[in-house]
């Protein structure tokens, strides 16, 4: 009986500690404001594909990640229900295989992790794990207008 309590007590320790680790996950997190002043960021930016014609949401992804799949699918839906607004975002999807220095330059510490720019490239929201589409949406409407 004793080892039974010991192993109810462990398996609900181990819940409790999961639950802590994992309560930020696809959580919408502002990000500071900053004026892009540093010119290698924009380079690599830049290169990933944005181009200052609207906001941008930009993911870090990889072949072997699989919540990234799910992440593809929320942020296209989103992409796709904003299409139609005067400044429509742009779906942007980083392999972070081959970007690693741009990964690093934006601190992307684990996969899924998405950033949500505004037309001017200022980083407004980071997003790590899945995001909710409806949360998502949220953060890129107002810069849409």
């Amino acid at each position: 009986m004793i080892e039974i309590t010991i192993l109810v007590l462990i398996v609900l320790a181990a819940l409790a500690v999961g639950s802590l680790l994992r309560r930020r996950d696809g959580k919408l997190r502002a990000a500071t404001v900053t004026e892009p002043t540093e010119s290698a960021r924009a380079d690599l930016l830049a290169a990933a594909g944005m181009t200052g014609s609207g906001p941008a949401v930009l993911h870090f992804s990889a072949d072997w990640c699989g919540p990234c799949a799910a992440v593809r699918r929320v942020v296209s839906g989103v992409a796709v229900e904003l299409a139609d607004s005067p400044n429509p975002p742009l779906d942007i999807e980083v392999d972070i295989d081959a970007e690693p220095a741009l990964a690093k330059e934006l601190n992307v510490l684990s996969l899924p992790t998405t950033f949500v720019f505004d037309i001017e490239g200022r980083e407004r929201f980071r997003i790590s794990g899945v995001p909710k589409s409806t949360d998502l949406r949220t953060a890129v409407e107002p810069l849409t207008v």
